[in-house]
């Protein structure tokens, strides 16, 4: 855990958990992915150690609606879909 984790903690999770909330955990899922460093995994947005507390607060939220790893996937393909 970063040491900005430790001082700022997790971040709540909403008391209901609502398909938009799911749509802002998903992009943070994406956002905030793995990438390999020489020093280990890294976040891709910010460079904190993986799981970053964005990726760590879209995770939870994702579990808690009861999402499948397969479901994740392609929710985050379809919002990474170009747009027509």
């Amino acid at each position: 855990m970063d040491s900005i984790d430790e001082v700022l903690g997790e971040l709540p999770l909403p008391p209901y958990v609502t398909a938009e909330d799911v749509g802002f955990a998903v992009r943070a899922l994406s956002v905030h992915a793995a990438e390999q460093w020489p020093e280990g995994l890294r976040c891709r947005n910010d460079r904190a150690p993986h799981p970053c507390r964005l990726h760590r607060w879209g995770q939870r939220v994702v579990d808690q609606r009861g999402l499948t790893d397969r479901q994740v996937r392609l929710l985050i393909a379809e919002q990474e879909a170009p747009r027509r």
